[in-house]
């Protein structure tokens, strides 16, 4: 136990939006050493079958536990819809993941009972949301939409140009009209139009940010299973990639607000 304390949390994602729940992990964890995998050379999982989402979440599950995590983190909505049970049969430490600790968060935030998702055609099509939210309110009522243009709009760097707010408006229109008093940003890419998309649902929509329900979900499980890393130092942050390392280097650190070291090719 003495040993696995210190050891790092595992984080991976189809590419680099999973960086939100990194950035959110440093702040509520800062002691935490963490290793990111993105699978920039297969990336975007969103539009791939179920077999082949599994797959690479295989994969990448091997590679991180070879690195001796304590504990993975599903930062991909689309591995965490329909490939989280892969996931978790295939690694001997606790796994989290995006989808259930958003769930969770909405239904603590919901007034009305009414809940908007947006997410990727997969994880909207995968229903796997509205199960999670179901299996702890049955009474609440979901909308979704799928949003497949937000990622290459984020991935852009077109976090405010006119062409995403007029995308943002046809896409938030439907879900808008229910009501609703709740939003879940079902993609990692999707805090980083936070502002954007708030201004658009208005002060009265509460928007719940995957990253940040994932990181009080982890430092919650830490805690629980006093794997907390005691030492008081500087972390280690490490990231690995599948492909083009330079690129991600520069949109990572759009996507955590800070510059990072060496970023590592690896083939899986």
């Amino acid at each position: 136990m003495a040993d696995m304390i210190r050891q790092p949390i595992g984080v991976f994602d189809s590419g680099v939006g999973g960086l939100t729940v990194v950035r959110a992990l440093m702040e509520r964890i800062p002691f935490e050493d963490i290793i990111y995998f993105g699978d920039t050379a297969r990336v975007p999982y969103g539009v791939k079958s179920v077999e082949t989402v599994t797959q690479y979440a295989v994969e990448i599950t091997d590679f991180l536990l070879k690195k001796g995590v304590k504990l993975l983190v599903i930062a991909c909505n689309t591995v965490a819809a329909v490939a989280g049970d892969a996931v978790r049969s295939r690694s001997p430490m606790p796994v989290l993941d995006v989808i259930d600790a958003g769930a969770r968060s909405a239904v603590r935030e919901t007034r009305s009972g009414h809940i908007g998702v947006i997410g990727t055609p997969a994880t909207i099509n995968s229903n796997a949301y509205a199960r999670a939210i179901h299996a702890l309110d049955p009474a609440t009522r979901i909308f979704s939409q799928a949003c497949p243009l937000f990622v290459p709009l984020v991935e852009e760097g077109w976090l405010d140009h006119p062409v995403t707010r007029i995308t943002a408006n046809e896409y938030l229109k439907p879900v808008l009209a229910e009501h609703l008093d709740t939003l879940v940003l079902g993609c990692t890419h999707y805090p980083l139009l936070k502002p954007l998309l708030g201004e658009i649902a208005g002060p009265e929509v509460h928007l719940v940010d995957s990253g940040e329900a994932m990181a009080d979900a982890t430092a919650d499980l830490l805690a629980e299973l006093h794997l907390g890393n005691p030492r008081r130092e500087k972390p280690s942050y490490s990231c690995y990639v599948s492909d083009v390392p330079f690129r991600f280097q520069t949109m990572a650190e759009r996507f955590l607000g800070r510059t990072i070291g060496h970023v590592e090719l690896v083939k899986l």
